[in-house]
């Protein structure tokens, strides 16, 4: 089985930074690469802009936040899913957005899960240990993007 790598898209430095502490904290060993926006990561994942020199012969995980400056979650997740290479790449939105068309628009468009990220610090702590939990038992296609 191919090493999974977790990529955190999320514009708030201080929700990646938890987000990253607390998944260590759940026992993920895989690496992590966080971006500040969408472009960033799509760019990385079908290397292109500053990632030309970057090919992927291991498998993706992305936590994708919605609410972001220059290219939103919503509109990776339309692109991830629309292309051959990169739709079997399981995408969790995580997010704080818990309106339910946004909800069913990121389903439509093909996200694995949606989880709402809680306000409280110590809540989104735990959400974050349990998708860890999670991610430590995931089984991921190899994508060959």
């Amino acid at each position: 089985m191919n090493a999974v790598t977790i990529l955190i898209v999320e514009d708030e430095p201080a929700h990646a930074a938890l987000i990253e502490r607390n998944l260590k904290r759940s026992g993920v060993v895989n690496d992590i690469v966080k971006f500040e926006n969408g472009k960033l990561a799509t760019d990385y994942i079908f290397s292109k802009g500053d990632y030309t020199d970057i090919t992927h012969d291991y498998s993706l995980l992305i936590l994708l936040d919605i609410n972001m400056p220059v290219k939103g979650g919503v509109d990776v997740l339309e692109e991830l899913k629309r292309n051959d290479k990169t739709k079997e790449i399981p995408v969790i939105m995580l997010t704080t957005t818990d309106d339910q068309t946004e909800i069913d628009t990121c389903y439509e468009l093909g996200c694995n899960a949606y989880v709402v990220k809680p306000v409280e610090h110590a809540k989104f702590s735990e959400a974050i240990k349990n998708i860890g939990l999670f991610v430590n038992i995931l089984a991921v296609p190899t994508n060959g993007v």
